[in-house]
């Protein structure tokens, strides 16, 4: 495609209102190539010559000359750059120098592992046709798992499988665990937040075991680039790897233009849907016969964006709406595996999908991608963009603004955006409750000892005090061991804040199921009324049954989708640290968070307009977390009545903006947190304003905030005061998550207290 000539046709289209407002030209990379310390087996190097691969780019020299040295290594380039020649090659070798070498590739996703599978396959024919590989996940036949555990030289899994079926099972797999060698980490800044937790105390189990029958392996990591690859891999495994981030792949031309919806009116209180943007605007690139991806951070939106493309190309390409479809977690695996076939063959010419296809699947080559608003870090986004582009052909890049305080700071800082350094990819392996999940299921494999604290870190002696009150383990001689009757893996799950699965049950197809999702989920997903959207089509919440954790759904024909309202409240208890700042107290420290879904809306398909609301009772949940707080002085407030300004809605106002704008600073997206403000909280009696990780034991969000807190009060002063708005608007202060409807707000008292503060 011509990105350029693209976009000058967009400025002539009769929709175009003024929304390109930013572009920039990336220009095209040659490639540079390295070469090999030592010559590969012959077996190896015969078979990549067969398939054309007859030299390295730089960084794929260096990492394959690291590997078989002996280093941990972590290879950070850019999306399509060959990361994965960069362990298979090493690892191949190894095989073929010794037959008896084992390696294990861990991978986010089981989609992933399958598409990388094939991949190896290719790799190892003729003389290489004797290496055995294959997936070992939860849709592995019984039958395929004894060969796999006795032949595979190479096995493709995920930290769910290894955590839940692996190791507590090591007996079964001492061969495998003698012989192993490489432990390959795909897609590592995957694995942050509470899931990088989690996999971080799976990986601590793992050495151990390791250790247990002789082995130490290397491990060798894969990752989009981000700041601080060795910090991260370093929490993630407890090795210190070398870094290979010398970029050597080719790149062609690339176009990125910020595309920022128009205002609905002339107060400019609120501007157009990005959903519906996005739909013209990839309704015009299928038209010409561009393949393009759309990335949405919300499975209901790639939802309605199916929707609404689909909608628009009916009175003039009707032939295309069968070839633009959804792809998105939740959907069973024959229907995604389904998908993505259809994506590689090309043909759909397009797709709508959440994170899920952020990750390297491979999907054939596609020349534009589209970003429904700013998908949380820098680095995603680099990602996301990198996945149009075909070589060395020109590429497109969107990035469509939501109408909230972040996309919208980008919209008016386009620099700051293309400009900016990755940031830190934040995980805790330290987090005590998820330590506390960990240690039963690492004492079921291994009985524990006093040595085992250098590996699992601070919090251990704690825990184990904990865990030994309550009954789960016993010090026996001089070790703990598991004395509980239950298989304590099936009691962690390492993605969700609570275990389980909880089931959507189509009425009208014989209650068979249509998709499952996350149980702590249902609440805000399946509540009774809610509209459930599958490949574009409605589904209505008939019941909703917390027991048998299932929803029963009845397809309908409806114009309007639903949005849940929820409640929140924050107690203290109790502070880890403080910090004088101007004339406020700082506070981090452990708060128990209680939320609860109230209520929902009804919104108009395409208009997105409000057409009810409906009050709701769901059950409260609670959960404990790490928040950042911050007081603000009873002499603000009586300045702010004085001006006859509000200081609840200043405070609140202050709240959300600053929630919007966190993600600048820290490795998360706007959902990860969450946050109360009060004029008189009941545990301090003062006007405070909290900000929370939004995950039990915290995931390191709120000790960034609180570390940079002054450089957020800034960026969230400039934020609401360059906003054009008169009284707020969903581009500053308002949010979409708010359970209290945006009431009470007021801009010019959040401005005031920002600018004391700072002053």
């Amino acid at each position: 495609m011509d990105p350029r000539r693209f976009l000058n046709e967009i400025l002539k289209a009769p929709g175009y209102r003024g929304q390109l407002v930013h572009i920039h030209r990336i220009p095209a990379h040659r490639a540079r190539y390295g070469r090999l310390s030592d010559p590969l087996h012959p077996a190896v190097q015969a078979r990549l010559r067969a398939m054309g691969v007859t030299r390295f780019y730089v960084h794929q020299a260096q990492a394959i000359n690291a590997i078989r040295q002996g280093h941990h290594v972590i290879i950070a380039t850019s999306t399509a750059s060959g990361k994965t020649l960069c362990f298979n090659v090493p690892v191949l070798d190894a095989i073929a120098q010794e037959p008896q070498t084992r390696a294990l590739y861990l991978y986010p996703t089981k989609a992933l592992a399958q598409d990388q599978l094939r991949v190896l396959r290719e790799l190892t024919q003729e003389d290489l046709a004797w290496v055995h590989s294959g997936t070992y996940d939860g849709d592995t036949p019984r039958a395929a798992r004894t060969r796999l555990r006795k032949q595979a030289h190479i096995l493709l899994t995920n930290p769910d499988m290894l955590h839940l079926g692996i190791l507590p099972n090591h007996t079964l797999w001492g061969s495998f665990f003698r012989h192993l060698r490489y432990v390959v980490l795909d897609e590592a800044h995957h694995y942050r937040g509470v899931f990088g937790s989690h996999v971080a105390c799976v990986l601590r189990r793992l050495r151990r075991i390791c250790e247990h029958y002789g082995a130490s392996p290397q491990f060798i990591a894969s990752t989009a680039t981000i700041a601080n690859p060795a910090e991260h891999m370093e929490q993630l495994t407890g090795v210190t790897p070398q870094v290979i981030d010398d970029d050597g792949s080719p790149h062609g031309p690339r176009w990125i233009a910020l595309w920022n919806p128009p205002f609905l009116d002339r107060a400019r209180s609120a501007r157009r849907s990005a959903n519906i943007e996005a739909a013209y605007l990839l309704a015009e690139l299928l038209r010409a016969g561009v393949r393009t991806i759309v990335f949405t951070r919300a499975r209901v939106v790639a939802e309605l964006i199916l929707r609404y493309v689909r909608r628009v190309l009916t009175p003039t390409a009707p032939e295309l709406t069968h070839r633009v479809k959804a792809y998105r977690a939740g959907y069973l695996p024959e229907e995604r595996r389904r998908l993505e076939r259809e994506l590689f063959s090309g043909e759909l010419l397009g797709v709508v999908a959440t994170t899920a296809l952020e990750l390297g699947i491979d999907i054939g080559g596609l020349d534009a991608a589209i970003l429904v608003g700013y998908p949380g870090t820098i680095a995603s986004f680099w990602q996301q963009i990198g996945r149009a582009g075909r070589s060395t052909e020109p590429a497109l890049g969107v990035l469509i603004g939501h109408d909230n305080p972040l996309d919208q700071y980008f919209m008016r800082h386009p620099d700051d955006l293309l400009g900016r350094p990755l940031e830190r990819a934040l995980t805790d392996p330290d987090n005590v409750y998820v330590l506390q999940q960990h240690l039963p299921c690492a004492a079921y494999e291994i009985p524990l000892s006093n040595v085992d604290e250098e590996r699992f870190g601070p919090g251990f002696v704690d825990a184990m005090v904990r865990l030994e009150e309550q009954g789960l383990l016993a010090y026996r001689g001089d070790r703990w061991i598991y004395t509980d009757r239950r298989y304590p893996a099936e009691q962690v799950s390492l993605r969700s804040i609570g275990s389980g699965r909880f089931a959507i049950l189509n009425a009208a197809d014989g209650y068979r199921l249509l998709e499952e999702i996350e149980a702590h989920t249902a609440p805000l997903r399946v509540h009774p009324g809610a509209i459930y959207l599958h490949q574009g089509e409605s589904y209505l919440v008939i019941r909703y049954d917390a027991a048998m954790r299932q929803a029963i759904v009845q397809p309908v024909d409806v114009d309007y989708y639903t949005q849940p309202k929820e409640w929140n409240d924050v107690r203290i208890i109790r502070s880890l640290s403080h910090q004088a700042m101007g004339k406020a107290m700082a506070f981090l420290g452990q708060v128990r968070v209680t939320s609860q879904v109230i209520g929902y809306r009804r919104l108009q398909h395409f208009s997105e307009a409000v057409l009810s609301e409906e009050p709701l009772e769901m059950p409260p949940q609670s959960f404990d977390t790490v928040a950042l707080w911050w007081d603000v002085p009873e002499e603000i407030i009586w300045a702010l009545r004085k001006q006859r300004l509000d200081p609840a809605g200043g405070l609140h106002a202050v709240e959300h903006a600053a929630i919007g704008i966190l993600p600048l600073f820290a490795m998360c997206d706007r959902w990860d947190i969450g946050g109360v403000s009060t004029p008189r909280h009941p545990d301090t009696n003062q006007a405070q304003v909290f900000i929370y990780d939004a995950f039990p034991g915290g995931m390191g969000i709120a000790e960034e905030g609180f570390r940079r807190l002054r450089e957020l009060w800034r960026a969230t002063l400039e934020l609401i005061q360059g906003c054009p708005c008169e009284d707020g608007c969903p581009s500053c202060i308002q949010s979409p998550k708010c359970g209290s409807n945006n009431q009470p707000l007021d801009k010019a008292a959040a401005i005031m207290i920002l600018q004391s503060l700072l002053w």
